[in-house]
């Protein structure tokens, strides 16, 4: 029997949350955004994703809270994950390290580390150097000893995700002066 399309009228809180995240490309926007990705362009641009796809997922996810859409001074839109949004680290974090563990023979791809001190972080996001459970934004995160990077010049956005910085802090792509 075919899953129904929706799941919204099920009485499973794990179908409901799908509802809001389990789109494809959704997770790996929230993904961005705990990067520090927040401008449209440098989704589109960082995730190859359909213009039109992303335009629909960054709707969907800011009708349902997970990030707020602001606009600045000179028509600049940035989008940012809301504490409802920071609550799906652990599960982002999570799938990390499955795909780590079974898909990254060499290693994380990407290191969590607590910002304060340098220690790892474990599974349960604890400070193996100095025990604390370290909140979203004293994360740091940084190239593992899996992560490959490609053989092509990185372009701006690609290179400051993958230079060591805090989880939250904004990214962006090196712009021209107007």
């Amino acid at each position: 029997m075919a899953l129904p399309s929706t799941y919204a009228d099920r009485n499973c809180s794990l179908a409901r949350a799908l509802e809001v995240v389990g789109e494809r490309w959704t997770l790996l926007i929230v993904r961005d955004a705990f990067f520090g990705v927040r401008r449209f362009g440098d989704f589109a641009a960082q995730l190859g994703i359909p213009r039109a796809v992303l335009t629909s997922r960054l709707k969907s996810l800011v009708q349902e809270g997970v990030l707020t859409r602001d606009e600045a001074a000179g028509g600049i839109v940035e989008y940012q994950l809301t504490g409802k949004g920071v609550e799906l680290w652990p599960i982002v974090r999570a799938l990390m390290g499955w795909g780590d563990a079974h898909y990254s023979p060499a290693g994380v791809k990407r290191a969590v580390r607590h910002d304060a001190d340098g220690g790892l972080l474990d599974h349960d996001g604890r400070c193996q150097d100095c025990g604390e459970v370290v909140p979203v934004p004293d994360i740091r995160i940084e190239p593992g000893p899996g992560y490959e990077p490609s053989g092509a010049v990185p372009d701006p956005l690609s290179a400051a995700i993958n230079t060591p910085h805090r989880l939250l802090e904004p990214v962006t792509a090196a712009r021209p002066a107007p």
